[in-house]
């Protein structure tokens, strides 16, 4: 996924990107009419006086952002689209759930926005001026394999929306509940270029950049393809992060 920062020497036009990919990322990509617009938030960005992330946060603490995703939807399916909005993958596992629906019982609405956008998490892949964009197709350090799966379910192409998708409850409260991998069922757009399904008798393409050898002191990773089928998509998922490779893409081919 493209990766968008906010640099010092930025010029209005930066700005005007910057601003419009926030509010596409943060907004699940859902229509906004321009009075719906934070004009004093984007004031301040243009004037640096807020950084990204305090954008971002402003967006999230707003009527908006509750109007669209907090009232109308049940706590889980809340939390889901938070970690989607501002980490850019989706919840792992049930402990990360019910940590965040006892943080909001317990704290209230503004704090469990703040728990994701102070998080180390936010501030190691993002910091203080980068738009959040998602991040569970690739793998990274600390991330389970079953966030492959598990973003799919929340991520379902660009042209999609998280308000016209009509879903109110959990994408993904029976796997977590089960803690088993969530299955990749058809989108109506691809959520990476090419990637329609996950049925038996699919094969996949795996974009891989490999780990450097440690045999040799020159630092050199090559990124190479490799077909899969379905039935072993997870299990090679888990053997490729094992030995230090980074999968770029998942497609099918």
């Amino acid at each position: 996924m493209e990766t968008l920062e906010l640099r010092s020497d930025r010029t209005d036009e930066d700005i005007e990107v910057v601003i419009r990919a926030v509010y596409r990322q943060i907004l699940g990509n859902s229509y906004l009419m321009e009075s719906e617009r934070l004009s004093s938030a984007e004031s301040l960005l243009r004037q640096g006086k807020l950084s990204v992330r305090e954008f971002v946060r402003a967006i999230a603490q707003s009527e908006l952002y509750r109007e669209k995703f907090f009232h109308n939807n049940s706590q889980v399916r809340f939390i889901e689209l938070n970690y989607k909005h501002f980490l850019g993958r989706a919840p792992e596992d049930e402990s990360e759930i019910a940590y965040h629906v006892d943080l909001y019982n317990s704290q209230g609405y503004d704090a469990e926005i703040d728990s994701y956008i102070d998080s180390v998490e936010y501030q190691q892949n993002f910091g203080e001026n980068i738009v959040p964009n998602y991040r569970g197709f690739t793998s990274q350090v600390g991330q389970k394999n079953v966030g492959y799966s598990r973003i799919f379910q929340l991520y379902r192409g660009p042209a999609s929306s998280d308000i016209s998708s009509g879903y109110k409850q959990g994408r993904l409260t029976w796997e977590l509940a089960k803690n088993v991998a969530s299955p990749i069922h058809a989108a109506s757009s691809s959520a990476l270029a090419g990637t329609t399904g996950g049925n038996r008798g699919d094969i996949y393409r795996l974009r891989v950049m490999q780990a450097a050898s440690s045999k040799t002191a020159t630092i050199r990773r090559m990124t190479t393809e490799i077909l899969v089928p379905f039935e072993q998509l997870s299990s090679k998922l888990q053997q490729l992060n094992r030995k230090g490779n980074k999968v770029m893409s998942i497609t099918l081919a």
